[in-house]
């Protein structure tokens, strides 16, 4: 799978959530993981992902499909915690 992102909105996450997009591509790895459509997206379909990461944190992922291409738009530490270890 290739991954992509806005250079900008990647500052931007690294600032507002302390989360790399370069270090969160790992966690489309989880077979564990939470993936729901986001239905509050406008311009394109989106998908916001409940996943955990290397160090085993929870995530809250929100990315959308180009193509063959999954790109990343916002990663944070999620508050997910319990819907996770519930599935």
């Amino acid at each position: 799978m290739n991954y992509e992102w806005d250079n900008s909105q990647a500052i931007y996450n690294l600032h507002k959530h302390g989360r790399r997009f370069s270090e969160t591509v790992a966690v489309f790895e989880d077979e564990m993981a939470l993936s729901r459509e986001a239905l509050d997206a406008i311009e394109e379909q989106r998908f916001v992902a409940t996943p955990r990461d290397y160090l085993e944190r929870i995530l809250t992922v929100i990315y959308s499909y180009r193509y063959e291409t999954i790109r990343l738009i916002s990663a944070a530490t999620g508050k997910e915690k319990k819907a996770y270890e519930q599935h």
